[in-house]
């Protein structure tokens, strides 16, 4: 789509612009490797397009753009690390290109500049926006620390998990709309509605971004297929397998999750996935929070022409190849 080719060309243009300094190298020439990995640039976007939705150019809102993609960037260099992944956007993690202490360093590093990039803003506007960030950040390390507890659970809820995935991905979308309308100067209600919106935006992203953990083809996925099965993680796919299975096929997923060949792992679980439907339970919910968030975003009180690019952008996003 048109908004996406001509919004993500002009955030690179303006990471590319960042100034990371030379020394020492170890500190900052993984944040110039890894801010450089690409990806659509979702999530800035969605602050330039909030500012617009509400009738500010979106440019106005740019600093604000670069610290929600400054941060989430950190919060990938540190999930990686926790997470073991050999990939981000099919090159090396920076714990794996580097060591885990570079990466944690230049992580943290990366969350300062962040602020330091958010600060820019105007300052009439500028109290919210910490208010929202800081909120923001806070729930994303909650999600975080969710995720790893459920590691050690056994009874994770499929509710349980949909929080975790609130707090640790959707909120970051919701923060980045939020932003683009305060920058904009709009009602508390057409933000809260906007936040609402990219919530649940997130929360169908994350549900198909479990499917296509799994299910997606490994050269356009650009991360590990199959990571989160060769990991343990319980995803809403193990939950709702756990769920649906019979005694036999729950020995069946306890064996395979035993397993220690990945690919007897990651082709067994899938298997058994697809004799359960799995994947459209899935889907199923996915087009649930679909619905909760264009019930938000219609009820925005702007004009119905001004929605257009945020309406096509949601439907894009969720139609990402399986």
């Amino acid at each position: 789509m048109q908004v996406l080719s001509t919004q993500t060309s002009y955030l690179e243009s303006k990471i590319a612009e960042l100034d990371f300094p030379l020394e020492p190298a170890n500190l900052y020439d993984p944040l110039r490797y890894f801010m450089q990995l690409g990806g659509k640039r979702m999530r800035p976007m969605l602050t330039l397009m909030g500012a617009a939705l509400f009738g500010k150019p979106a440019e106005k809102a740019l600093h604000a753009a670069l610290a929600v993609e400054i941060f989430h960037n950190f919060s990938l260099i540190h999930d990686d690390i926790m997470d073991e992944a050999p990939l981000r956007r099919k090159k090396q993690t920076v714990h794996t290109r580097w060591n885990t202490n570079v990466a944690i360093l230049s992580g943290d590093v990366l969350l300062v500049k962040a602020y330091q990039e958010i600060c820019k803003q105007d300052a009439a506007v500028l109290p919210e926006l910490l208010a929202v960030f800081n909120q923001t950040a806070v729930e994303v390390c909650e999600g975080q620390q969710l995720d790893m507890d459920f590691e050690q659970q056994s009874d994770v809820s499929i509710p349980a998990y949909v929080e975790m995935i609130r707090l640790k991905t959707s909120v970051l979308l919701g923060c980045a709309l939020e932003m683009g309308a305060i920058v904009a100067e709009t009602s508390l209600e057409n933000r809260k509605l906007i936040y609402e919106f990219g919530q649940h935006i997130g929360i169908a992203f994350q549900i198909q971004d479990d499917i296509l953990d799994l299910y997606a083809d490994p050269e356009k996925f650009g991360k590990q297929v199959g990571g989160d099965v060769l990991a343990n993680k319980k995803t809403l796919l193990y939950l709702k397998a756990k769920e649906l299975a019979t005694p036999a096929q729950l020995q069946q997923l306890e064996d395979l999750v035993a397993n220690n060949d990945p690919q007897v792992k990651v082709n067994g679980v899938r298997n058994l996935f697809d004799a359960l439907q799995i994947k459209q339970e899935a889907r199923k919910l996915m087009d649930a929070h679909y619905a909760v968030a264009l019930k938000a975003f219609d009820s925005i009180a702007v004009p119905e022409a001004s929605k257009k690019d945020l309406r096509e952008l949601a439907a894009y996003l969720l139609v990402r190849e399986i």
